[in-house]
């Protein structure tokens, strides 16, 4: 035997696994698991009290446990039964109820603590008779018990507590009271906050009060030297921020600022919380943070970013701490964990102001991208003339330009002459063909001269921004400049006219769409069957007709999908379409077969591939006629299900099935 197995850790181990071997339902597995109950390791004792569980005879299984429950000195093992009887379920409810007469009086503690456990109200009425009994720890016990599961008779006994002369009892209702979310009358939860063992139970009972005097007395808790004491008073506040909702508190923030305000330190302890473990806890450190308003627990408050559950107050928060709560976020972003630096950059978009821009901009040198990304929007924000440049400047960032362009449309609103001047300049400046569609956008018909004179420029990229922006400005002008650049050597310039004329449509772009389908650039002709689709040129209809059997199956397939855009789709078409030798032509026509209105051919067509010898158009084949509703397909979808073997098929033809027969 190696020294391993011999150690105490490898004994334990050993004696685990075996318990985990037993078979419940085997004979001797009650007292195999019972004895396992009296083991020295804890894990042993654990594994004892799932097994038993699963032992068949559960009531067997009860009885033996009550009977370990009354060894004493077997803490472990008494604790463990506790453990088993709390998982029995209702099989255990009436011996426990049994054993709560017993005349040991721990023996009937046990029970009363198990019955809380085991949650069930019927019975309630006796715990309600158990606060009564002779031993204080069973009374104690029954309290904790209905705090755990009570109803309002049990809300009512615990309240009724609050004036024993017991403190174990008053302590016990209070928990009790609070579990419940019961609130008993105020000024008796008051009188007792001011009992040192009584405190940071009736603070937590005071979360549950309307904002008020109750707050007023948890925030003046926080002024506590006993850290446990200021704990309680921050899980009460957060208790009650979260009854109300981040955007529903204004009197409960007036308040705590004006407690708060008084109390010398509290800053310091509000960060120590925040970065506490409890979430209770920094949860109502959020709502002292933000009632405080003090900008330097800005870093602190963007750090609890990192609980999920915590994010809305987060920003909520953050908000409350005000330009130099802002400011400090931006200085201190490079020391923020990425969760945390998420969450503030989020905030900034909506905290920033005109004087953010150069804190925005110093951010922009070194944030990832999706920070990045978020800068942009809060640079747009600002409102700021100051914002103009950078924006202008990031449209030559291709992960950026289109975030910055959006941005600019904001800033156009608040300063259009700055923003305008500022494009035009870097379109003089030739920083990037960009700047060309934003300036079209927002310049309108003033920039058409210059969009004119792009038009005719060296570079292609130019002339293509160009020719593209002209459409978005004025349609005349825009056809104007397609229509010479049809002609252009630049395929690229040829897509923008191409992109250009199906914004437009009409009967004009209609013909010079029909010249672009016969471009010699397939990117060209791509783009024209895309235009043709989206302008609704149906002049062109029998133009991508001829495409559908064309043997570029990229272009095929655009060419069905247009035509089904066009609703121009005919069985002629169809026909074609579905016997081209691209699987991926056929899909686009069973498409629109299920897109078009149901005809008698179009079933047809679409049985007619319930053989083909690609699953997936076998897949789509039956998808299609179970959504036709076509009862006469029934039969087809039958047999071709009867000698289907793909599983993703047989799945497809069996749903067609379901639905045709239950429309029969």
């Amino acid at each position: 035997m190696s020294d391993t197995v011999r150690s105490p850790a490898g004994q334990e181990e050993a004696r685990y696994r075996a318990l985990q071997a037993v078979d419940p339902r085997a004979p001797g597995a009650l007292e195999t698991f019972t004895t396992g109950l009296h083991d020295e390791s804890w894990r042993v004792r654990h594994a004892a009290a799932e097994g038993l569980r699963r032992v068949p005879d559960a009531q067997g299984v009860t009885a033996r446990l009550i009977s370990v429950l009354g060894e004493r000195g077997e803490t472990g093992a008494r604790n463990a039964a506790a453990e088993a009887l709390a998982g029995m379920g209702p099989v255990a409810t009436q011996p426990l109820v049994h054993l709560l007469e017993h005349e040991d009086p721990d023996q009937r503690k046990l029970a009363a603590d198990i019955l809380g456990q085991l949650g069930h109200p019927e019975v309630e009425d006796v715990l309600l008779r158990a606060l009564s009994d002779g031993d204080l720890n069973v009374r104690v016990a029954a309290a904790e018990a209905l705090g755990r599961m009570g109803g309002p008779a049990a809300a009512r006994a615990l309240e009724g507590l609050l004036d024993t002369p017991t403190p174990l009892l008053r302590l016990a209702a209070l928990e009790g009271l609070a579990s419940l979310k019961r609130a008993p009358p105020l000024e008796r939860v008051m009188a007792l906050v001011e009992d040192p063992a009584l405190q940071r139970s009736a603070l937590r009972l005071l979360g549950l009060y309307a904002p008020g005097v109750a707050t007023e007395r948890i925030c003046r808790a926080l002024a506590s030297p006993v850290r446990s004491v200021r704990e309680a008073a921050l899980v009460a506040l957060g208790t009650q921020a979260g009854a109300l909702g981040p955007y529903e508190r204004g009197e409960l923030d007036a308040v705590a600022r004006s407690v708060l305000g008084g109390i010398p330190g509290v800053t310091e302890r509000v960060a120590q919380a925040l970065d506490g473990e409890d979430v209770q806890v920094r949860a109502g450190a959020l709502v002292a943070a933000g009632a405080l308003g003090e900008a330097s627990l800005a870093v602190p408050v963007a750090e609890v970013a990192r609980e999920d559950r915590l994010l809305r107050e987060v920003l909520f928060t953050l908000g409350q701490l005000g330009p130099d709560g802002r400011r400090l976020l931006l200085e201190g972003m490079g020391t923020l964990s990425l969760p945390a630096r998420t969450v503030a950059a989020e905030a900034l978009v909506l905290l920033v102001d005109a004087t953010s821009v150069p804190e925005l901009c110093a951010l922009l040198e070194w944030a990832e991208d999706d920070l990045r990304a978020v800068v942009v929007r809060a640079l747009g924000r600002t409102r700021s003339p100051q914002a103009v440049a950078p924006l202008v400047e990031l449209l030559a960032d291709p992960a950026l330009s289109g975030i910055a362009a959006r941005a600019l449309e904001q800033l156009t609103v608040a300063h259009p002459l700055a923003s305008l001047t500022a494009l035009e300049a870097a379109v003089e400046q030739r920083a990037t063909p960009a700047a060309v569609a934003v300036l079209g956008r927002l310049g309108g018909a003033r920039v058409l001269p210059l969009l004119r004179r792009l038009a005719r420029d060296e570079e292609a990229s130019w002339r293509a921004a160009a020719v593209e922006a002209a459409g978005r400005v004025d349609g005349e002008a825009g056809l104007e400049l397609a229509r010479g650049a049809l002609a252009d050597e630049s395929p690229r310039v040829r897509i923008a006219a191409v992109r250009s004329l199906g914004q437009q449509g009409g009967k004009e772009a209609a013909t010079f769409l029909g010249l672009a389908l016969k471009d010699e650039d397939r990117g060209v002709r791509v783009a024209a069957v895309e235009a043709v689709g989206a302008a609704g040129a149906k002049e062109r209809s029998a133009d991508l007709e001829s495409l559908v059997r064309h043997g570029d199956s990229g272009l095929a397939m655009l060419a069905v999908r247009a035509l089904t855009k066009l609703g121009t789709v005919g069985a002629g078409v169809l026909w074609d379409a579905l016997s081209h030798p691209d699987a991926e032509v056929v899909k686009a026509a069973l498409a629109a077969l299920a897109s078009a209105e149901a005809s008698a051919d179009g079933a047809a067509l679409a049985v007619s591939l319930l053989g083909h010898p690609r699953w997936d158009v076998r897949v789509a084949a039956a998808r299609v006629l179970g959504g036709l509703g076509r009862p006469e397909c029934l039969l087809a979808l039958e047999q071709a299900l009867s000698v289907e073997r793909d599983a993703l098929a047989r799945a497809a033809l069996a749903d067609a099935v379901a639905r045709l027969s239950s429309g029969r």
